[in-house]
């Protein structure tokens, strides 16, 4: 709760030129005190910046204009009305990260979600946090516009952060025709050895899907290391081999990766070289998984089924749902009984209940009894806003086949 003279002092800082950066300082987890000291001290040591006010006007300006037309509405709606004796509640009071309010122990510290969008009041905005590496990625022109001054922020306030890379040339709108550049805007660290859970991976983000690396499986990948033990692993769409790294740790018999992508399949087996030197229960394919899962036959009692998002848009949906029906249906129908199966949709079109029905109809259709054991979701540092429920796109259902 703040003081009466921490809501004044905030309400002085949001009326003023500095108040669109308020969002940006105040996702490092300040307190209200605190965000008047970072922004006064920031402008102080920044002159040029503050005379350059008009950029800071068009980030705030272009956000909310692209936010709102993407809900079909012309313009902004007005302002809540006035509380408190006439002083307005504000939003930004919430907002702040996630994962700076979560234990630190495990794989957290080592490759984390710092910013994730909506889910930390900051829409169209993501950091991901590799190591001594901050990856920025926009998805809207205004913070396009001021990446630099995010940038120089991240390096400010994060201890651990040297170098910031932009990673938006695929998550901007192409309408905005700004032609945007994956490129650093501060240090050159072209690699990273992140450290989860005690397990290392090479992350790839300069050339790798997303961020580099798939941070929402975390707590995912350390369930599936608890089943592991003495049986025969399958993972499938492996990527970097994450689960395959929680397979081999958890003391599975044989831990088979499969990717389409042979740079995906050698980094795989770069990343259980790096933890396993050369143990021969680990064996990798560059294969289509619709092929590979054809006929395996009773050869597998542990799969991995994480595909790529089906769905992107609502028109494919239809054809998503036939995808992860056909894809379960093949895994389920020949499992070894009594296996496990970790099956998932990062869909973001495709909703807990859609998902859940085409793997029931998937398991009727193989004739097979399954039971659900777990229902999954992403990390916590992927939070998701009780209002903004298309934020929980990972969804995730173990499974015991008889």
């Amino acid at each position: 709760m703040k003081s009466a003279d921490g809501v004044k002092t905030l309400l002085e800082i949001i009326n003023s030129e500095k108040s669109k950066l308020v969002v940006v300082v105040s996702a490092m987890g300040k307190t209200t005190n605190m965000l008047e000291e970072v922004v006064n001290s920031y402008f102080n040591r920044k002159p040029d910046l503050a005379q350059n006010v008009q950029i800071v006007k068009e980030f705030h300006k272009n956000l909310v204009n692209e936010l709102f037309c993407h809900c079909g509405l012309d313009q902004a709606p007005p302002p809540p009305p006035p509380q408190k004796g006439g002083e307005q509640v504000l939003p930004i009071e919430s907002v702040g990260c996630t994962s700076q309010n979560l234990p630190p122990e495990g794989g957290l510290r080592g490759a984390y979600r710092l910013i994730h969008g909506e889910g930390d009041n900051l829409p169209a905005l993501v950091v991901d946090i590799y190591g001594s590496t901050a990856i920025l990625q926009a998805h809207s022109v205004g913070f396009h516009n001021v990446r630099q001054i995010l940038a120089e922020i991240l390096v400010e306030e994060i201890p651990e952060v040297e170098n910031v890379y932009y990673k938006s040339e695929q998550t901007l709108p192409f309408k905005a025709q700004i032609e945007p550049q994956d490129e650093y805007l501060i240090g050159s660290k072209s690699d990273c050895i992140a450290v989860e859970n005690g397990l290392k991976i090479y992350v790839d983000w300069l050339k790798g899907q997303k961020t580099g690396f798939f941070i929402d499986q975390r707590e995912n990948r350390s369930l599936l290391e608890h089943y592991a033990k003495n049986r025969d692993v399958l993972n499938m769409f492996c990527y970097t081999g994450g689960f395959s790294l929680y397979a081999m740790r958890g003391g599975a018999n044989s831990v088979h990766s499969v990717d389409s992508s042979a740079k995906a399949i050698s980094l795989t087996d770069k990343n259980i070289a790096l933890n396993f030197n050369d143990d021969l229960r680990h064996k990798s394919f560059a294969e289509d998984a619709f092929k590979f899962l054809e006929n395996i036959r009773e050869k597998y009692d542990l799969i991995v089924l994480d595909p790529p998002a089906f769905a992107k848009h609502r028109d494919a949906l239809k054809n998503a749902l036939q995808g992860y029906k056909r894809l379960n249906f093949r895994a389920i129908e020949q499992i070894r009984s009594g296996g496990i199966l970790f099956t998932f949709s990062c869909s973001q079109a495709v909703t807990k209940e859609q998902f859940r029905l085409a793997v029931f109809s998937a398991a009727a259709q193989a004739k097979r009894n399954v039971k659900i054991l777990h229902q999954l979701t992403q990390s916590a540092d992927h939070p998701i806003n009780i209002y903004h429920p298309e934020g929980e796109y990972l969804k995730g259902l173990v499974l015991y086949v008889e």
